[in-house]
């Protein structure tokens, strides 16, 4: 056992002798020692339930013969954070994690890792330590929230983004805006679309890291509890059998991923977070594939925010499972092993056989579609390249028809001149909105710029305006938008060279998103100087480009 360097022989016995301040006795120490991670939180919902799930987890853990070992790992929660500074710690806090996960377990010679995650960053993050560690591990997500009731209607977080909009637009009252902001979100649980969270959740189910079904149990569910002492036994059984995450992180299996967020619509920030799971495992892959994956799947979930439902219907209509069966029909996954011990084909199979009936969503709109019968015959985004991002870019796709757009830039060098010009009601249809500056290094951090597209959805203009970034997107944003412009603006990328007035084309056939100034002959506008010292400027001088993933190890 790894752990066998801490407590084994004469020299360990003032490590035995700590160990015993904890409450451990002889038989406990002489068990595999098993590192329980969580990022429980008590600022957001997100992460409220997870150190109550550590426990069933541990409960697990010590049935199989193994004893617990339990860490906290930190959090930021977008949706909080969102259009403020604070949102600029959000994409580097999934570094921090992984690199905490990673030193927590190395610095104890641990012998296998639970990740429990909640919060957008805490799941690819866990990934990431888990490839790193290369020990038996596995995640467990705490699970979606509910959705809220407002009005006789459903409401998620996306719907108080939306609603600033309409009440700057004067569609709404503050009365409203109060009603929909006090019923959106009602409890535990990330947010409730195929948002960053769940779309996450679904990839690493797709990937093996998670059991399947387990990461669909809402966050509330009665059924959460068993399922984390069910993780907690099945670690025990991967390390028994030596099963590790490099012989689950396969290429194979990130292919399988990324068709499950192309049919699912998922959140574009899967593109990163894939991207720097796959370089921490030692596997190859390129922006160009979620571009391959995207061509090749329809889109056969219809879940918000371009669709209808949340998580807790997808939950109900056979969850991940259900989901993967159709891209298995249409030809699109190949197996894979998983944190089971069994192939993914088996654990789908397994996963549905076992399931009670299905509802379907309505008669007319169910949850999950035939593959031969989706609500788009290509997935959620597509990779552009052009005189603007010459090292690629994501476009969303769902919730919206257009594969053109042309228009007159308007540029601003953050989020908030951006939003402060949206508020103003100063956006005309028809614009090109460039927000620079917020890439991963210029930002520093990547910022998501939900709450500009957001408050142009609540005005009206969503169906009318493009907006284009260096930054990112949340996963409830749709609209016609394109982020992670590659290289980004604050290392001399050719939105820095972009200004107002400029023509911009983005062609989604031609796969083309360019301007018809004369870059070349331009200076760049100088980038902003945001911060000079602490993580973030450490952040800023390590990442690399998005295209990569925006990764901070070589």
């Amino acid at each position: 056992m790894n752990s066998d360097a801490i407590k084994t022989g004469a020299a360990r016995a003032p490590a035995r002798a700590m160990l015993r301040a904890t409450g451990l006795d002889d038989a406990a120490i002489a068990k595999p020692l098993v590192a329980v991670v969580h990022s429980w939180s008590d600022v957001s919902p997100c992460n409220l339930n997870l150190r109550a799930l550590a426990e069933h987890a541990k409960a697990g853990i010590r049935a199989a013969g193994g004893t617990p070992v339990e860490f906290n790992t930190i959090t930021v929660t977008d949706g909080i954070a969102m259009g403020s500074d604070g949102m600029r710690c959000s994409l580097p806090s999934r570094e921090t994690i992984a690199d905490s996960i990673e030193l927590a377990v190395s610095g104890h010679c641990l012998d296998a890792v639970l990740v429990l995650v909640g919060c957008d960053k805490t799941i690819p993050a866990a990934a990431m330590a888990l490839a790193r560690l290369n020990l038996p591990g596995l995640v467990l997500y705490g699970g979606t929230i509910a959705h809220g009731h407002c009005g006789g209607r459903k409401v998620t977080v996306q719907d108080v983004f939306e609603a600033v909009g309409a009440h700057a637009a004067g569609r709404i009252d503050d009365a409203e805006l109060a009603r929909v902001e006090r019923s959106a979100c009602p409890g535990a649980g990330a947010c409730g679309g195929q948002y960053t969270a769940n779309t996450m959740a679904m990839v690493l189910t797709t990937l093996g890291l998670s059991p399947m079904g387990l990461n669909d149990i809402p966050a509330t569910h009665a059924a959460k509890p068993a399922a984390a002492k069910r993780c907690g036994e099945l670690l025990m059984q991967l390390l028994a059998a030596n099963l590790r995450p490099r012989d689950i992180i396969t290429g194979s299996a990130l292919r399988n991923a990324t068709h499950a967020v192309a049919g699912t619509a998922g959140s574009t920030n899967a593109v990163l977070h894939l991207l720097a799971i796959a370089h921490e495992a030692g596997v190859a892959l390129e922006l160009e594939a979620f571009e391959d994956a995207s061509r090749r799947t329809p889109v056969i979930a219809d879940l918000k925010p371009g669709g209808r439902y949340t998580a807790v219907e997808l939950f109900e209509a056979g969850g991940t499972a259900r989901v993967l069966s159709e891209l298995r029909a249409a030809g699109l996954l190949s197996d894979a092993p998983t944190v089971t011990g069994r192939s993914l084909f088996d654990e789908m199979d397994a996963e549905l056989d076992a399931a009670p009936t299905i509802p379907a969503g309505d008669a007319t709109h169910p949850v999950v579609l035939d593959y031969r019968q989706p609500l788009s015959a290509r997935g959620g985004y597509s990779i552009l390249y052009g005189n603007l991002a010459p090292e690629g870019c994501i476009v969303k796709l769902a919730g919206h028809g257009r594969t053109r757009h042309e228009g007159p830039a308007r540029v601003f060098d953050s989020e908030e001149a951006a939003f402060a010009a949206v508020q103003a009601r100063q956006i005309q249809p028809g614009n090109v909105i460039v927000i620079r500056f917020e890439g991963p290094a210029g930002g520093p951090g990547m910022r998501e710029m939900l709450a500009v597209t957001a408050a142009l959805v609540g005005q009206g203009l969503g169906n009318d305006v493009a907006l284009i970034t260096d930054g990112r997107f949340s996963g409830a944003t749709y609209g016609f938008m394109v982020g992670h412009m590659a290289p980004e603006a604050a290392r001399g990328g050719p939105l820095a060279r972009l200004r107002e007035g400029d023509r911009v084309v983005i062609d989604v056939q031609q796969r083309r998103i360019d301007s018809d100034a004369d870059l070349d002959s331009r200076e760049p506008a100088p980038a902003p100087q945001r911060v000079s010292h602490g993580a973030l400027a450490k952040y800023a001088r390590q990442v690399s480009s998005a295209s990569r993933g925006a990764i901070t190890t070589a």
